[in-house]
């Protein structure tokens, strides 16, 4: 029986059913992950009203809180995301955004409700970037209490100027395939340790 749960939240522009290689990464992360008993769903944020704003609930028809309630549910947040010109798409900033809530979010013990939650980032895009993109979301994640494991990123570049996708290739690149592979194994292992040994009451 699985005993660690995923969310991948992908941030393409594109809207289902359209083709993604944010998506195509995303369930490759998924995929790995599934291999040490974890569990999970994969979901395309813009298919869904996420309101601007850095609460918990925006309002009538915000749709973040539901997807807060699968990430509080999860033992791993997978961010996938595009880059576009040299930054994060949107969509993963406003998703950051809105996690920003999560600071002032505490048990009873006051830690964020964060803590012992495993964050891993997924990048692809057509131009240079991707550890600047990394970073961006390993910086943002760590700061409302995602933990992040060695080697937690694995991304794809392509040429400069070009327009081959991710999704194009097949099968995926060598390298990019090995960096699944140890961004899973990592990721598992450590939401594993940190459930079963919870961070200490602040």
């Amino acid at each position: 029986m699985s005993d660690l749960r995923a969310l991948v939240l992908v941030c393409t522009l594109k809207p289902t059913p359209a083709e993604s290689s944010s998506s195509l990464l995303g369930a490759q992360v998924l995929q790995e992950l599934e291999k040490h008993d974890v569990t999970g769903e994969i979901i395309r944020v813009v298919d869904h009203d996420i309101r601007f704003g850095v609460t918990t609930d925006e309002g009538e028809g915000d749709e973040w809180p539901a997807l807060r309630d699968k990430m509080l549910a999860a033992d791993i947040l997978v961010l996938a995301t595009p880059i576009w010109m040299g930054q994060p798409a949107s969509v993963c900033k406003m998703v950051l955004e809105r996690l920003d809530a999560e600071i002032s979010e505490t048990d009873d013990e006051g830690r964020l409700l964060t803590f012992g939650k495993v964050a891993a980032v997924a990048v692809v895009g057509n131009e240079d970037g991707a550890h600047h993109v990394a970073a961006e979301c390993f910086q943002a994640l760590n700061d409302v209490g995602f933990t992040i494991a060695a080697n937690a990123n694995t991304y794809w570049v392509g040429e400069a100027m070009e327009t081959t996708d991710y999704r194009d290739l097949s099968p995926a690149p060598d390298a990019t395939a090995k960096a699944t592979v140890t961004l899973a194994a990592n990721t598992a292992h450590l939401a594993r340790l940190l459930k079963q040994s919870a961070y200490p009451a602040s």
